[in-house]
């Protein structure tokens, strides 16, 4: 045997997700709302640690498939244009995540609830 091949074979997964038939959908919607959770937590500075991490905490056991999607979407904004949304509300208009910025400034105390609807 050479140096380039090797005898041993790659592994294979434990337990394949056809072998478990108890595996169903919301277990992957949960996986996904555990580490969006893990993110929001984990955004790089303490501020938004504070600020995604704690709304991510309120409002994710209740988000639909799509919801958390675009939740995690909006993850994928660099901090400081997801700050700067959130602690001025600016910037944000017209974009697919409009409302989810306005809730996360509502949850916070930055927007007026009376004002969201205006």
């Amino acid at each position: 045997m050479t140096a380039r091949q090797s005898s041993v074979k790659p592994r294979r997964p434990l337990y394949p997700v056809d072998m478990q038939p108890d595996l169903k959908m919301t277990d992957d919607l949960d996986m996904r709302r555990r580490r969006a959770a893990y993110r929001a937590h984990h955004r790089g500075t303490k501020e938004m640690d504070v600020l995604v991490g704690r709304y991510a905490d309120a409002r994710l056991a209740t988000f639909s498939f799509d919801d958390l999607a675009r939740f995690e979407r909006l993850l994928t904004i660099p901090d400081p244009v997801l700050q700067q949304w959130i602690l001025s509300g600016a910037g944000f208009d017209g974009s697919e995540f409009e409302d989810v910025v306005i809730d996360m400034r509502v949850f916070h105390g930055l927007l007026e609830k009376a004002a969201k609807k205006l």
